[in-house]
């Protein structure tokens, strides 16, 4: 997106998204999951109260549900073609070639198989819980992922073509800011932080109450935003690296290929131009991404196995694995028929549910939440926090700014 949307003006507007939208939406899931101790479902009627209110809470918090479920399983088959892509090089390497050339032939088992491969990891991590699980791998993993980008981007840096995949990437064209690039910069700062599918209101229910929630979330969307920041200096370069080498990076319309293009066909094509330090580079690039793709399925699983376990009918083991079978069986039936479910469930996902939600979410928040019990929530971890310039904003900021911006954004793409 920032390739064919100005580079540097699509970063722009992505870091503008992330203050002025994200991060307030964002601290509004984690003080609604703080303050009710609960999931998203629970959260959002306990604030409704009675009547309409509560049946509109009760609807929103479903569909954050059905939002991560649906996610999870178009990630599920993603994150398997990664798995694959990882794999299909390192056999390459050892000599395995008619092995390697399976794997990145396709078709609906094998992709299917690295689907459940990827569900399969990402349900017996889920099932150890959040401190054992999803905390200690993710701890173990972001490390890795972050050390590899920054390996590649260096060895990418040296390559020729990189200086104006480079400039591509950060020199503002701000001709090409329109109404889709603040959608896009908009879903795609929901998307990177998690907001609307309830996985920040779980968290935040995880939460002690002696932590500082604003810093905290402030920590979340900066982390989160370097990541991004480094992926770009990784990615793009790397992409004008393959053209520079003669592997044509851009469609008829003159234009980056899309994702899916570029990650499995423009970039093993760079890397096979590389030599024997290409196929190195491809087991090292695929498993970073691998990695990033796995520690961002972990948080999204716990959101449907917290909601069925809250209900207090099934324990958290039978309820990872049946939340991990259900989307398993989603993901299947995006394969069956791909051409048709896959870009669908992607765009309802990203561009429309997670911003709606998060809109609706700041609107329960700053209406339906009174002004102190907002207060007391957050002074358990900030006891100055009445007079910091984040309290004299945010309050009335969720309720009148950010729904009104997100469902202006919505409408202008509609």
């Amino acid at each position: 997106m920032a390739a064919n949307n100005g580079g540097g003006a699509f970063l722009i507007i992505y870091v503008i998204m992330a203050f002025v939208l994200a991060y307030p939406a964002l601290m509004a899931e984690l003080t609604l999951g703080r303050y009710a101790q609960s999931g998203i479902i629970n959260a959002m009627t306990k604030v409704g109260g009675q009547g309409i209110k509560k049946h509109v809470g009760l609807g929103v918090g479903s569909l954050a549900v059905v939002t991560a479920c649906l996610g999870q399983a178009f990630y599920a088959i993603v994150t398997g073609w990664l798995l694959k892509y990882t794999l299909a090089p390192f056999f390459d390497l050892i000599g395995l070639d008619s092995w390697a050339a399976g794997l990145t032939a396709g078709g609906f088992w094998t992709d299917w198989l690295f689907a459940s491969l990827a569900m399969l990891i990402c349900v017996s991590v889920v099932l150890r819980g959040v401190n054992k699980g999803i905390e200690r791998w993710s701890k173990r993993l972001m490390p890795l992922l972050i050390l590899l980008m920054l390996l590649l981007t260096v060895i990418f840096m040296t390559l020729p073509g990189a200086s104006q995949g480079l400039s591509t990437y950060l020199v503002p064209d701000f001709s090409q800011v329109n109404g889709q690039l603040v959608m896009d910069a908009m879903g795609q700062a929901f998307f990177s932080l998690s907001i609307g599918v309830g996985a920040m209101a779980i968290y935040g229910s995880y939460l002690s109450r002696d932590t500082n929630l604003p810093r905290i979330g402030a920590q979340v969307m900066f982390i989160d935003m370097g990541v991004a920041f480094i992926a770009g200096l990784l990615i793009v370069p790397s992409m004008f690296v393959a053209n520079n080498l003669g592997v044509n990076i851009f469609n008829d319309a003159g234009q980056v290929q899309s994702s899916a293009t570029l990650l499995f066909d423009v970039m093993p094509a760079m890397f096979n131009e590389l030599g024997s330090l290409g196929a190195a580079l491809e087991v090292l690039f695929f498993a970073l991404l691998a990695i990033a793709a796995l520690t961002s399925m972990f948080p999204v699983l716990e959101v449907p196995v917290a909601t069925v376990v809250e209900t207090g009918v099934i324990s958290r083991r039978p309820g990872t694995l049946l939340m991990g079978s259900l989307i398993l069986a989603i993901t299947t039936l995006i394969l069956m028929y791909f051409d048709v479910l896959f870009g669908l469930a992607i765009t309802f996902t990203i561009t429309y549910s997670m911003p709606l939600i998060g809109a609706v979410t700041c609107l329960y928040v700053g209406w339906l939440l009174s002004r102190n019990v907002k207060l007391n929530e957050l002074r358990q971890g900030a006891p100055d926090i009445e007079k910091s310039l984040f309290w004299k904003i945010w309050p009335w900021y969720i309720w009148a700014v950010c729904p009104a911006l997100v469902l202006i954004v919505l409408f202008n793409s509609i």
